[in-house]
């Protein structure tokens, strides 16, 4: 459990912050291992991008018995000063768009 299928070698043009954070758009009550397996990442590794995410204002999460219900902050900007200008929600549109199944 915990292993990723799959590796990556070089660069690629999403950070696995925001494959995390475009997971719990959508689906807010994804499990961790969910997203683990979705993102190709581990569910440590997944632990820690929330707890960033959630220490950065971007996320917030309430217990809902069992498992987690997360709320994203849709006000919040991009970290990078030179991404200066949209909230992660338009981000999160914008990618929602182009979430497409990939082809083989």
């Amino acid at each position: 459990m915990g292993e990723v299928s799959e590796t990556h070698t070089g660069w690629t043009f999403l950070t696995n912050h925001a494959r995390v954070l475009v997971a719990i758009a959508d689906d807010q009550n994804m499990r961790i291992r969910d997203i683990a397996a979705r993102c190709m990442l581990t569910e440590r590794a997944v632990q820690k991008i929330i707890a960033d995410l959630e220490e950065g204002g971007y996320l917030t999460h309430t217990r809902q018995g069992r498992s987690n219900a997360y709320r994203i902050e849709p006000g919040t900007f991009l970290r990078h000063p030179a991404d200066n200008g949209p909230t992660v929600a338009e981000l999160l549109r914008l990618l929602a768009r182009h979430n497409t199944p990939q082809r083989a």
